[in-house]
């Protein structure tokens, strides 16, 4: 695309849900430095250390969970577009997990579009997740965090077509990057190559869909892009954010191994596949005109480069942040 700048004629002021996560922050930092008035919206609970390091002025606004208190947000930023990342993240979810699950992915995203059509606010990009369509399981959710982003993606469809909100939805696949502070894949095998100690994995013929982070914030800009670019109703509801090719998970470590110079002591089937695993992701429609650049040895070694140590945060898959885990595996 022609970057975050190609929005000729028209305020660029971006509301940003999750940028307390891993791509919601990388969103944010790309949005400031192209000279967008950023706000984020963030909960009185957010651990908000890593949002110091964004670069120029950004603007925190805290939700109080009410509706009304959302709409009054809106209408005084009255951004030009709502970048909707924040989720509740559950990988097998447990009774007391039920309330926060509905809360943060169907009640806090209808209040968001709830306030943006208040305020008038035209453009909404929502971010779901490949464990939406789980192709053996007929496309099925994955689990009940992805059945709940996929009943408010009908949600986001229905303020769509009754109110004019123009509006996408981009499904996340397995995204990577340097300063990642979640329990991911990348993260795991840096650990053993530093540490040299032995790590268990599942028998490792799950496939992956790996994309890099800056692939993934540049979707995000694109989509934008074209919400304001082209004719209502030239796009689809939803695209998939995929490089393209599917890994298995042991070729993964392979190439990391080749790529590091180092070879890692991988217990392969030490640990069972996770209930429902994914073993195939879903081949998703593309974003029109996007596509992933950054091949996953040019993404590994950027890793090296920069190092992986990461910015403050939670650090398992039950966090408030952005995305899920990559798959099942830990260190014995």
């Amino acid at each position: 695309m022609a970057g975050v700048n190609a929005f000729e004629g028209m305020e660029r002021t971006a509301m940003i849900t999750g940028a307390t996560g891993y791509v919601g922050y990388h969103l944010g930092r790309k949005l400031l430095g192209g000279g967008w008035e950023v706000h984020l919206l963030i909960r009185a609970s957010s651990d908000t250390r890593r949002l110091d390091e964004l670069p120029g002025t950004r603007f925190l606004h805290v939700h109080d969970g009410t509706t009304g208190g959302l709409v009054d947000i809106m209408r005084r930023v009255r951004p030009s577009f709502v970048f909707h990342l924040a989720a509740e993240v559950v990988v097998e979810h447990d009774p007391g997990d039920i309330e926060p699950l509905i809360r943060s992915n169907i009640l806090f995203g209808t209040q968001l579009l709830e306030a943006a059509r208040r305020a008038q606010v035209r453009y909404f990009i929502n971010t779901g997740t490949f464990w939406q369509h789980d192709p053996a399981r007929g496309g099925k959710p994955v689990n009940l965090y992805a059945a709940a982003k996929e009943a408010f993606e009908t949600i986001v469809q229905f303020y769509a077509d009754a109110f004019a909100v123009r509006a996408v939805t981009l499904n996340l696949f397995d995204v990577y990057g340097p300063c990642d502070t979640r329990d991911k894949l990348f993260r795991l095998l840096d650990a053993a190559r530093r540490s040299g100690e032995w790590v268990r994995m599942t028998p490792g013929a799950q496939r992956l869909d790996l994309v890099y982070i800056d692939d993934v914030v540049e979707a995000f800009c694109h989509a934008a892009r074209l919400l304001y670019s082209s004719p209502a109703g030239t796009l689809a509801p939803s695209y998939g954010i995929t490089s393209g090719r599917h890994i298995a998970l042991r070729e993964v470590v392979r190439i990391y191994e080749q790529v590091t110079g180092q070879t890692l002591k991988i217990r392969w089937g030490g640990i069972p596949y996770r209930t429902r695993q994914v073993m195939t992701p879903w081949k998703a429609k593309t974003l029109p005109g996007w596509k992933a650049v950054i091949d996953l040895k040019t993404g590994i070694r950027r890793l090296c480069a920069e190092g992986q140590p990461g910015l403050g945060g939670p650090r398992n898959g039950r966090s408030r942040l952005d995305r899920e885990p990559v798959v099942g595996t830990k260190v014995p």
